[in-house]
């Protein structure tokens, strides 16, 4: 089951493990902590980005220290704050008031420097046209110094879709990379739903998710195209990993001129 509900509880969750579903490199975890209360962590063998959802807290360790980060009330309130981590760093979190955290990892080497990501650092995108049309941004990007791991958040307005439906299963440049991915949503309102599409070219995956808020999607491979309700507001955490970090995918062959049909509109705009 690619689907994983959400069970909200303070303290860290483990929501999907290394090589869960087929999944090469993804590891997702959420952190939530009352005001006053702290967490100590390592990232071990892994490079992780620490996204704040909600709340405000301080995130420090040996040779960093970055004080009083993250001013959303929650995801629906402005642009995000995250914390870059490389392998075998060391960190503690005091939180200011109740803050929710996604953990976002992956199997690294690689010796970068921990990294403040603030709101003016995320690079804000729009995609899309027409009913497909939505605002994303790119928190850990080529702009940062990471290994494997791409991240960013899509929010789709009532009835939108994030479309049309691709893929990221070859390296084949130019037209695709292989990437892992992970979609982790929230509505507003809180008790929305969304659809979630995912399967493959030979149809040995066809599923459709029914999400509510908080739950987690894990995508190995394979199309997986997404729909707002015609009345609650989306959104959602991607995370990407793969060898080659790059925004790249392969829309499918049915709905290449849709493509075509986007790109033209954008053009005479």
């Amino acid at each position: 089951m690619m689907l994983r509900k959400y069970n909200e509880d303070y303290g860290l969750k483990h929501v999907v493990s290394k090589g869960e579903e087929g999944l090469k490199k993804a590891v997702f975890d959420l952190l939530k902590l009352k005001s006053g209360t702290s967490f100590s962590g390592d990232t071990a063998k892994n490079e992780s980005a620490l996204v704040i959802l909600s709340g405000q807290c301080s995130i420090q360790g040996t040779n960093f220290s970055f004080g009083n980060i993250g001013s959303r009330k929650d995801v629906f309130s402005g642009k995000p704050t995250a914390v870059y981590l490389p392998s075998q760093t060391t960190y503690r979190i005091e939180v200011s008031t109740d803050t929710e955290i996604a953990v976002c990892s992956t199997e690294s080497s690689l010796k970068s420097k921990p990294r403040l990501i603030g709101p003016n650092d995320v690079t804000e995108v729009n995609l899309g046209v027409l009913s497909w049309n939505r605002m994303a941004y790119f928190i850990v990007d080529q702009n940062v110094e990471a290994e494997y791991i791409f991240v960013g958040e899509t929010f789709l307005q009532p009835g939108r879709w994030a479309f049309p439906p691709h893929r990221h299963d070859f390296y084949n440049l130019p037209e695709e990379v292989d990437m892992d991915e992970i979609y982790h949503f929230r509505f507003k309102p809180a008790n929305g739903f969304g659809i979630q599409l995912s399967y493959t070219d030979n149809r040995s995956r066809d599923d459709a998710y029914l999400v509510r808020n908080g739950d987690t999607v894990i995508l190995p491979d394979g199309y997986h195209p997404v729909a707002s309700s015609p009345v609650d507001s989306l959104y959602m955490l991607w995370f990407m990993a793969g060898e080659k970090r790059i925004f790249l995918s392969r829309s499918e062959d049915i709905y290449q001129w849709v493509v075509k049909c986007e790109n033209l509109l954008k053009a005479i705009k």
